[in-house]
């Protein structure tokens, strides 16, 4: 409780005491719910949740939010669920609880997808409404704070996943010093020597820094009081250790050589200063060339704003400068959280970027398939780095690096992408394929009746046109195909003086019940994608009707060894034998009718060069019967070998049905028997039961 009191303290210097006891209700309940549990560290578990809402305090966040870090574990661990939540503590708290809640009620078929679909519905909350990840952030600060105590493994899977996802959005959403905090203790956990050795060699090369770094601080802030700007701070910055570690790795550079350039920052009063004192240190030291970058003028895509340039300084070395104010600064260490923007609507137009992206993550899962293609769609927007052009009327767009016009005019507008025939960069045609520079300006050609091209995928960058082009294509796809299938079914049927659609509704629904389907175009995209054939398909729905006739209205015919063969002969392939459970492809054969294989049998690779005569099937469930199965088996030769291996399969309950033995050697003979089976299940515990003969050196199923 004494940790929750120091908070309350904390929380009552912004908030009013009705919300403080709120808050408080909070805790208790919380406290209540958890009782019993423990983290790793040993502590009690509402310990986390009063970590985060401090973290959060510190952001100056408002009470619903802290509420809602106070309970953001119970939906997952305990027996209290949103309904709960919300009549003690109304919808909005119960809103964001829920959506940093993972999905513990679906199962998945991978680690994996279970991560990117919990991801998915993080961010469509925080769409919704922002804080969700603000507490997610937070949260996942104080567990990279604790990681010590997990065990290696799992603490080597959450600093990936800090570094790769949740950094990047404390980045995008301008929070820079949570990034900072994130990328460090993520590398030190995931490459726990390098940062030790890194750490410890820059603390030496530091102490041999700090009497230059202090001339330079001198000299800057000498020459800007000379020039007026007198109440105006200048410090020497240091890169923190994984920004220093990812220049060297992906640079290729010494450590001595990184910590060559000497990186500052000053912070003025007023955006003018920022300005004037940009010309007073070009004019104190020699500017390099193209290294200058106006973010005051044009904000970077999470509203950061600053002046950076690079110098010549004394000596020769190399001198980084950012000049920005002090509301710039503050937006530039806290994003987000500096300017909250549920306190007033004024401030609002600070977060016009953060609200474009979260409008753009709306669109990229209303055009994605599943959720690994959505988080691999957001992953491409986090990590990319921007571009600035303009429009033709002069408005400024930011694009990541190495977009193209299709990614500009996805962005301008969804028809504006699927329309688009060719582009105008600078007034001048380009391919559609160029990279985008910065200061440019992008013009796009629309035609009527235009659509995607599927060769934009392999240079469109943004997840928005990716997700569009794909979805677009996908229901191209369908509706040719749909199309396709009904004229090749029809065509077939035309010679049976029957039309699909006039057989009636009811008829229509129990044929495509037949199938297995949901509804006809199904059955129509099957056959235009050529997963079934059309002259089997009508000859199912002939059969149908037929069987339809016969039992005067019973809609289900009679159960078949193999689906998608009715009304045809069929035969099992002497050169794989196939038996329930297989794979099996189907191949129409003169003579012979459909010949079903093994998909790993040596004879369908050539059947594929025909796939006019190739069928799509697989075995109807509950298959009654026995198949017969090549098993051979080598044995060391033995008196009674033969009869325990007869017996084995006997007792199997499996029936030999024929036996041919080959002497290899003296001592190893090789025994091939055929053996009656129902299905793979009953060939595995078979050949199981051979395995307990002593005398069994190898058992392989026979082609």
């Amino acid at each position: 409780m004494f940790a929750f009191t120091d908070l309350r303290d904390q929380l009552a210097l912004y908030l009013s005491q009705e919300q403080v006891d709120q808050i408080t209700q909070a805790y208790m309940v919380a406290s209540k719910a958890h009782e019993g549990q423990k983290r790793y560290t040993g502590e009690p578990y509402i310990s986390h949740p009063v970590e985060v809402a401090r973290i959060l305090a510190g952001m100056h966040m408002d009470h619903q939010c802290i509420m809602a870090a106070m309970l953001h574990d119970v939906i997952e661990d305990t027996e209290l669920d949103k309904f709960t939540i919300a009549k003690r503590f109304g919808e909005k708290v119960a809103e964001l609880v829920d959506g940093v809640s993972k999905l513990k009620l679906i199962t998945f078929e991978s680690r994996e997808q279970a991560q990117a679909e919990n991801f998915r519905k993080m961010m469509l909350a925080m769409a919704q409404d922002i804080r969700v990840i603000l507490i997610k952030l937070a949260d996942r600060l104080h567990n990279m704070r604790t990681l010590g105590a997990m065990p290696s493994e799992k603490r080597r899977r959450i600093a990936l996943e800090t570094l790769e996802i949740y950094a990047p959005i404390a980045y995008r959403l301008g929070m820079n010093h949570m990034r900072v905090e994130f990328e460090d203790l993520g590398f030190a956990a995931l490459y726990p020597l390098r940062y030790r050795v890194l750490k410890e060699a820059v603390r030496r090369a530091r102490g041999n820094r700090k009497a230059l770094i202090r001339t330079i601080e001198k000299e800057i802030k000498k020459k800007l009081s000379d020039a007026g700007i007198k109440d105006c701070a200048v410090w020497g910055r240091e890169k923190h250790l994984y920004s220093l570690y990812n220049k060297m790795h992906k640079k290729r550079l010494s450590l001595s050589e990184v910590m060559d350039v000497y990186a500052f920052r000053i912070i003025v009063k007023k955006m003018e200063e920022c300005y004037r004192s940009l010309g007073i240190v070009h004019s104190t030291y020699r500017p390099i060339s193209r290294r200058f970058k106006d973010y005051v003028a044009i904000p970077k895509a999470n509203g950061y704003q600053s002046l950076h340039t690079t110098l010549i300084g004394p000596h020769g070395v190399p001198i980084e400068v950012q000049i920005r104010t002090e509301e710039m600064e503050e937006l530039a260490e806290n994003g987000i959280a500096s300017h909250w923007i549920y306190k007033t609507a004024e401030k609002e137009t600070a977060h016009i970027h953060t609200r474009e992206w979260l409008k753009g993550l709306l669109e990229i899962q209303k055009h994605t398939g599943n959720s690994l293609e959505f988080i691999e769609n957001v992953k491409i927007d986090l990590f990319s780095d921007a571009v600035y052009v303009f429009t033709p009327k002069g408005s400024i767009l930011s694009l990541p690096q190495g977009s193209t016009p299709v990614d500009f005019a996805y962005l301008v507008h969804t028809d504006i992408g699927n329309a688009c025939v060719g582009c105008k960069i600078d007034r001048r045609l380009a391919p559609l394929s160029t990279r985008l520079r910065n200061a440019q300006t992008i013009e796009i050609i629309t035609a009527k009746g235009a659509h995607p091209n599927p060769a934009w995928l392999s240079f469109a960058v943004t997840g928005k046109a990716r997700s569009n082009i794909r979805h677009w294509l996908k229901s191209q796809q369908r509706s040719e195909s749909q199309s396709l299938g009904m004229r090749l079914i029809n065509g077939v049927l035309s010679s049976s003086n029957i039309v699909l659609e006039d057989l009636g509704e009811k008829t229509i629904q129990g044929i495509v019940k037949d199938f297995g389907l949901t509804s006809i175009d199904e059955l129509y995209e099957d056959v235009g994608l050529g997963k079934r054939m059309a002259a089997l398909v009508a000859q199912r729905i002939l059969s149908y009707q037929q069987q339809k006739e016969n039992d005067k209205g019973t809609t289900k015919p009679s159960t078949l060894m193999i689906k998608g063969t009715e009304g045809l002969v069929v035969t099992y392939g002497k050169c794989c034998f196939p038996i329930p459970g297989d794979l099996i492809v189907g191949h129409l054969n003169v003579g012979q009718g459909v010949v079903i294989h093994r998909e790993k049998c040596h004879k369908v690779s050539k059947f594929r060069k025909t796939p006019n005569q190739c069928i799509n099937v697989h075995w109807e469930e509950n298959v009654v019967g026995d198949f017969h199965v090549p098993i051979i088996v080598d044995v060391i030769n033995g008196k009674g070998v033969l009869a325990s291996l007869a017996n084995a399969i006997a007792e199997a309950n499996a029936n030999i049905v024929n036996v041919h033995v080959d002497e290899r050697d003296g001592r190893h003979n090789t025994v091939k028997f055929i053996v009656a089976l129902r299905n793979r299940s009953h060939l595995a515990r078979t050949m199981r039961r051979l395995r307990t003969v002593p005398e069994v050196t190898r058992i392989i199923r026979g082609k």
